[in-house]
Protein backbone atom coordinates (compact mmCIF):
# COMPACT_ATOMS: atom_id res chain seq x y z
CA UNK A 1 0.00 0.00 0.00
CA UNK A 2 1.29 3.27 -1.17
CA UNK A 3 0.15 5.68 1.61
CA UNK A 4 1.19 9.00 0.13
CA UNK A 5 -0.73 8.25 -2.95
CA UNK A 6 -3.83 7.95 -0.94
CA UNK A 7 -3.33 11.68 -0.15
CA UNK A 8 -2.82 12.66 -3.83
CA UNK A 9 -4.92 14.72 -5.24
CA UNK A 10 -3.68 15.14 -8.63
CA UNK A 11 -6.56 15.65 -11.54
CA UNK A 12 -9.01 16.27 -8.76
CA UNK A 13 -11.47 19.42 -8.61
CA UNK A 14 -12.97 21.36 -5.62
CA UNK A 15 -14.43 23.97 -4.79
CA UNK A 16 -14.12 26.42 -1.11
CA UNK A 17 -16.65 28.23 -0.65
CA UNK A 18 -16.08 31.26 1.33
CA UNK A 19 -12.42 30.77 0.06
CA UNK A 20 -11.02 34.18 -0.12
CA UNK A 21 -10.03 34.73 3.01
CA UNK A 22 -9.83 32.75 6.60
CA UNK A 23 -10.37 29.14 6.75
CA UNK A 24 -11.02 29.16 3.41
CA UNK A 25 -8.03 30.33 1.92
CA UNK A 26 -5.86 28.26 3.78
CA UNK A 27 -8.54 24.95 3.13
CA UNK A 28 -7.71 25.87 -1.03
CA UNK A 29 -3.82 26.95 -0.92
CA UNK A 30 -3.64 22.87 0.97
CA UNK A 31 -5.69 21.26 -1.43
CA UNK A 32 -3.70 23.24 -4.35
CA UNK A 33 -0.87 21.62 -2.80
CA UNK A 34 -1.57 18.55 -2.97
CA UNK A 35 -2.75 18.51 -6.36
CA UNK A 36 -6.13 19.50 -6.44
CA UNK A 37 -7.50 21.90 -9.27
CA UNK A 38 -9.44 24.58 -6.69
CA UNK A 39 -12.21 26.95 -7.62
CA UNK A 40 -12.50 29.93 -5.10
CA UNK A 41 -16.14 31.19 -4.77
CA UNK A 42 -16.68 34.04 -2.59
CA UNK A 43 -19.11 37.08 -2.59
CA UNK A 44 -15.93 39.55 -2.15
CA UNK A 45 -14.39 39.34 -6.02
CA UNK A 46 -11.45 41.24 -4.95
CA UNK A 47 -10.20 38.51 -2.02
CA UNK A 48 -11.12 36.14 -4.43
CA UNK A 49 -9.22 37.17 -7.22
CA UNK A 50 -5.88 38.08 -4.59
CA UNK A 51 -6.17 34.69 -3.22
CA UNK A 52 -6.35 32.71 -6.18
CA UNK A 53 -3.46 34.53 -7.34
CA UNK A 54 -1.34 34.14 -4.92
CA UNK A 55 -2.18 30.49 -4.85
CA UNK A 56 -1.81 30.26 -8.71
CA UNK A 57 2.21 30.76 -7.56
CA UNK A 58 2.40 27.65 -6.52
CA UNK A 59 1.22 26.11 -10.09
CA UNK A 60 -1.96 25.01 -9.26
CA UNK A 61 -5.26 25.61 -11.66
CA UNK A 62 -7.23 28.08 -9.86
CA UNK A 63 -10.56 29.81 -10.78
CA UNK A 64 -11.88 32.71 -8.73
CA UNK A 65 -15.72 33.03 -9.11
CA UNK A 66 -17.39 36.00 -7.50
CA UNK A 67 -20.72 34.42 -6.27
CA UNK A 68 -23.67 35.02 -3.00
CA UNK A 69 -23.96 31.30 -2.44
CA UNK A 70 -27.07 31.52 -0.26
CA UNK A 71 -28.59 32.80 -4.16
CA UNK A 72 -29.87 29.92 -6.16
CA UNK A 73 -28.98 31.22 -9.43
CA UNK A 74 -25.32 32.17 -9.15
CA UNK A 75 -25.17 28.63 -7.46
CA UNK A 76 -25.89 26.79 -10.93
CA UNK A 77 -23.84 29.12 -12.56
CA UNK A 78 -21.09 28.46 -10.13
CA UNK A 79 -21.51 25.04 -10.83
CA UNK A 80 -21.94 25.57 -14.78
CA UNK A 81 -18.49 27.53 -14.71
CA UNK A 82 -16.81 25.07 -12.69
CA UNK A 83 -17.82 22.15 -15.36
CA UNK A 84 -17.04 23.89 -18.18
CA UNK A 85 -13.45 24.83 -17.17
CA UNK A 86 -12.94 21.33 -15.64
CA UNK A 87 -15.06 18.70 -16.29
CA UNK A 88 -16.09 17.88 -12.44
CA UNK A 89 -16.28 18.58 -9.67
CA UNK A 90 -14.28 15.77 -6.94
CA UNK A 91 -14.97 17.94 -4.01
CA UNK A 92 -16.68 20.31 -2.11
CA UNK A 93 -16.03 22.38 0.77
CA UNK A 94 -19.09 24.32 2.15
CA UNK A 95 -17.12 26.79 4.20
CA UNK A 96 -18.80 30.32 3.67
CA UNK A 97 -20.22 31.80 6.75
CA UNK A 98 -21.20 34.98 8.98
CA UNK A 99 -21.51 35.56 12.63
CA UNK A 100 -24.13 37.39 13.87
CA UNK A 101 -23.78 40.55 16.20
CA UNK A 102 -23.97 40.31 19.52
CA UNK A 103 -27.31 40.59 21.43
CA UNK A 104 -30.20 39.37 23.24
CA UNK A 105 -32.18 36.26 21.66
CA UNK A 106 -35.39 38.65 22.33
CA UNK A 107 -34.19 41.34 20.65
CA UNK A 108 -33.55 39.88 17.52
CA UNK A 109 -35.01 40.46 14.54
CA UNK A 110 -36.39 38.40 11.87
CA UNK A 111 -34.49 39.66 9.28
CA UNK A 112 -30.87 39.40 11.49
CA UNK A 113 -32.06 35.60 12.17
CA UNK A 114 -32.88 34.82 8.47
CA UNK A 115 -29.57 36.41 7.39
CA UNK A 116 -27.35 34.34 9.26
CA UNK A 117 -29.42 31.18 8.11
CA UNK A 118 -29.55 32.46 4.62
CA UNK A 119 -25.58 32.26 4.50
CA UNK A 120 -24.65 29.50 6.72
CA UNK A 121 -27.22 26.97 6.30
CA UNK A 122 -29.11 27.60 3.53
CA UNK A 123 -25.45 27.97 0.95
CA UNK A 124 -24.93 24.47 2.42
CA UNK A 125 -28.29 22.92 1.24
CA UNK A 126 -27.76 24.96 -2.51
CA UNK A 127 -24.19 24.02 -2.82
CA UNK A 128 -24.46 20.21 -2.16
CA UNK A 129 -27.84 19.74 -3.99
CA UNK A 130 -26.21 21.12 -7.27
CA UNK A 131 -22.83 20.13 -6.63
CA UNK A 132 -24.28 16.68 -5.44
CA UNK A 133 -26.29 15.95 -8.85
CA UNK A 134 -23.26 16.47 -10.44
CA UNK A 135 -21.22 13.76 -7.98
CA UNK A 136 -23.98 11.45 -8.41
CA UNK A 137 -23.82 11.36 -12.26
CA UNK A 138 -19.80 10.27 -11.27
CA UNK A 139 -20.94 8.11 -8.35
CA UNK A 140 -18.24 9.42 -6.59
CA UNK A 141 -17.12 12.58 -4.15
CA UNK A 142 -16.59 13.94 -1.23
CA UNK A 143 -18.66 17.16 0.45
CA UNK A 144 -16.85 18.82 3.75
CA UNK A 145 -19.00 21.46 5.48
CA UNK A 146 -17.42 24.18 8.13
CA UNK A 147 -19.41 23.14 10.99
CA UNK A 148 -17.86 24.75 14.78
CA UNK A 149 -18.11 23.56 18.40
CA UNK A 150 -21.41 25.43 18.48
CA UNK A 151 -23.15 22.75 16.23
CA UNK A 152 -22.72 20.88 19.89
CA UNK A 153 -22.31 23.73 22.72
CA UNK A 154 -23.95 26.71 23.27
CA UNK A 155 -21.58 29.56 23.39
CA UNK A 156 -21.37 31.49 26.23
CA UNK A 157 -21.97 34.78 24.21
CA UNK A 158 -25.46 35.31 22.70
CA UNK A 159 -25.11 33.47 19.79
CA UNK A 160 -28.33 31.58 19.04
CA UNK A 161 -28.74 32.40 15.59
CA UNK A 162 -25.31 31.13 14.53
CA UNK A 163 -25.58 28.21 16.70
CA UNK A 164 -28.41 27.24 15.37
CA UNK A 165 -27.23 27.07 12.11
CA UNK A 166 -24.12 25.50 13.01
CA UNK A 167 -26.50 22.40 14.62
CA UNK A 168 -28.45 22.37 11.22
CA UNK A 169 -25.00 21.47 9.62
CA UNK A 170 -24.43 18.82 12.34
CA UNK A 171 -27.69 16.63 10.89
CA UNK A 172 -27.46 17.53 7.70
CA UNK A 173 -24.12 16.03 7.34
CA UNK A 174 -25.13 13.21 8.81
CA UNK A 175 -27.97 13.02 6.79
CA UNK A 176 -26.76 13.82 3.70
CA UNK A 177 -23.77 11.01 4.37
CA UNK A 178 -26.67 8.08 4.93
CA UNK A 179 -28.63 9.38 1.86
CA UNK A 180 -25.54 9.73 -0.43
CA UNK A 181 -23.62 6.81 0.89
CA UNK A 182 -25.29 4.40 -2.27
CA UNK A 183 -23.93 6.89 -4.82
CA UNK A 184 -20.52 6.71 -2.84
CA UNK A 185 -20.61 10.03 -1.72
CA UNK A 186 -19.11 11.16 1.67
CA UNK A 187 -19.82 13.49 3.71
CA UNK A 188 -18.10 15.29 6.79
CA UNK A 189 -17.85 18.31 8.85
CA UNK A 190 -15.28 20.17 10.66
CA UNK A 191 -16.11 21.82 14.04
CA UNK A 192 -13.40 24.41 14.58
CA UNK A 193 -13.29 25.82 18.11
CA UNK A 194 -11.57 29.35 18.46
CA UNK A 195 -9.75 29.93 15.52
CA UNK A 196 -7.74 33.23 14.02
CA UNK A 197 -9.46 34.47 11.24
CA UNK A 198 -10.60 37.81 10.36
CA UNK A 199 -14.18 36.59 11.77
CA UNK A 200 -12.22 36.76 15.13
CA UNK A 201 -9.60 39.79 14.73
CA UNK A 202 -11.64 41.68 17.11
CA UNK A 203 -11.98 39.38 20.27
CA UNK A 204 -7.82 38.61 19.34
CA UNK A 205 -6.67 42.10 20.07
CA UNK A 206 -8.19 41.58 23.75
CA UNK A 207 -5.30 40.40 25.59
CA UNK A 208 -7.51 39.36 28.87
CA UNK A 209 -10.45 37.65 26.80
CA UNK A 210 -7.96 35.30 24.56
CA UNK A 211 -6.21 34.54 27.52
CA UNK A 212 -9.41 33.49 29.27
CA UNK A 213 -10.38 31.28 26.12
CA UNK A 214 -6.56 29.58 26.21
CA UNK A 215 -7.09 28.62 30.06
CA UNK A 216 -10.41 26.94 29.11
CA UNK A 217 -8.18 24.93 26.03
CA UNK A 218 -6.45 21.71 27.05
CA UNK A 219 -3.53 22.67 24.14
CA UNK A 220 -3.45 26.27 25.63
CA UNK A 221 -4.03 27.77 22.21
CA UNK A 222 -6.15 29.55 20.09
CA UNK A 223 -6.06 27.70 16.54
CA UNK A 224 -4.27 28.44 13.33
CA UNK A 225 -6.74 27.73 10.26
CA UNK A 226 -3.20 26.00 8.76
CA UNK A 227 -4.50 23.35 11.46
CA UNK A 228 -7.77 22.99 9.79
CA UNK A 229 -6.46 22.71 6.25
CA UNK A 230 -4.42 19.66 6.89
CA UNK A 231 -7.75 18.15 8.16
CA UNK A 232 -9.68 19.04 4.99
CA UNK A 233 -6.71 17.51 2.93
CA UNK A 234 -7.53 14.38 4.78
CA UNK A 235 -11.25 14.36 4.21
CA UNK A 236 -11.29 15.50 0.34
CA UNK A 237 -8.74 12.57 0.14
CA UNK A 238 -8.63 8.58 -0.29
CA UNK A 239 -7.03 8.31 2.36
CA UNK A 240 -10.53 8.78 4.58
CA UNK A 241 -12.32 6.45 2.33
CA UNK A 242 -13.93 4.66 5.22
CA UNK A 243 -15.14 8.20 6.82
CA UNK A 244 -18.68 9.51 6.23
CA UNK A 245 -20.99 11.06 8.63
CA UNK A 246 -18.79 12.42 10.66
CA UNK A 247 -18.75 15.76 12.26
CA UNK A 248 -14.67 16.15 13.88
CA UNK A 249 -14.03 18.55 16.45
CA UNK A 250 -10.81 20.42 15.73
CA UNK A 251 -10.69 23.03 19.32
CA UNK A 252 -7.87 21.91 21.07
CA UNK A 253 -9.47 19.63 23.55
CA UNK A 254 -12.27 22.61 24.40
CA UNK A 255 -14.96 20.13 24.40
CA UNK A 256 -13.45 17.06 26.76
CA UNK A 257 -13.61 19.26 29.95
Amino acid sequence: MDYKKKFDLSNKTSIVTGGGSGLGKEIARALAQFGSNVVIADIREDQALEAAEEINLNGAKVLAVPVDVSDEEQVIQLVNKTMEQFGKIDVLVNNAGIMQKKGKFEEMSLHEWESVMKVNLNSVFLMSKYVGKEMIKREKGSIINTASISSFIANKEPHCAYNTSKAGIHMMTKSLASEWAEHNIRVNSIAPGYMKTNMTKELMEDKIAVEQIENLIPLKKIGDPSEIAGLAVLLASDASGYTTGSVIPADGGYMTW
